[in-house]
């Protein structure tokens, strides 16, 4: 049997093109679904991500969720991240283009950290509460990925509900049989523009790739904004 490479070699596509081919059979395989062309867009990446169209049924987004997150992008509000993966798979250079002020620090995740680590040990409880706790200053105005761990988003649930935290944009998308189910609910009770996949699934892939798209909606947002400024002054002169 021949290698299905040598068709690739014969016939060469860029990553780009066989990204955009992707959404192509995408789009095309989902012509009927609820969602607005921005929303489209989050989804339709995400689905790219898990390569399963049967996702689009399961994804909720609250209704203010895309202009809060383009917002706090622009704003280069701070990142969230409750696993290594999630800070791993970031594009910085997606991150710049909705804001060139990024930089790596604005990513944080804290569950590798020794004191968290320590507290996890002393309490008998998993790393992911203490780090979203250590997490508290940035997570006020901050966007939110929890793409691994449903303790870490009830624990910020629980600093929403009683505490008063307002994160711009919580995605939430932990993965899972435990816990996983209640915290998603909690999280589109909350009040807070959010992101969801209902049920078991979720993951750090299907989170980044939320983030990445919302860089996309705010880099054409700036570009529609800036042909509309050229269009008023080629009016006015």
């Amino acid at each position: 049997m021949r290698s299905a490479i040598h068709q690739l070699l014969a016939s060469p596509l860029s990553g780009t093109e066989i990204e955009r081919r992707s959404f192509a059979r995408i789009d095309e395989s989902a012509k009927a679904h609820r969602f607005d062309p921005r929303q489209w867009e989050i989804v339709r990446r995400m689905v790219h991500a898990a390569g399963d169209l049967t996702l689009i049924d399961q994804i909720r987004i609250s209704p203010d969720a895309v202009e809060a997150g383009i917002a706090a992008l622009r704003a280069t509000r701070p990142v969230f991240a409750d696993s290594k993966m999630i800070r791993a798979g970031i594009s910085l250079e997606r991150l710049q283009g909705a804001s060139p002020a990024y930089r790596p620090e604005a990513i944080s995740c804290h569950v590798g950290d020794p004191d968290v680590a320590e507290e996890a040990r002393r309490a008998g409880l998993p790393r992911s509460l203490f780090a979203a706790r250590k997490a508290r200053p940035i997570l006020e105005g901050g966007i939110v990925l929890v793409g691994n761990s449903p303790v870490a988003l009830l624990e910020i649930c629980r600093l929403i509900q009683e505490e008063g935290l307002r994160p711009a944009l919580l995605v939430a998308v932990p993965v899972g049989f435990v816990h996983v189910l209640e915290s998603k609910q909690e999280a589109m009770e909350s009040g807070v523009p959010h992101l969801t996949v209902v049920g078991n699934r979720g993951g750090s892939a299907l989170a980044v790739s939320a983030l990445h798209a919302l860089c996309t909606l705010a880099v054409q947002q700036e570009r529609e904004k800036d042909e509309r400024r050229q269009e008023c002054k080629c009016k006015s002169t």
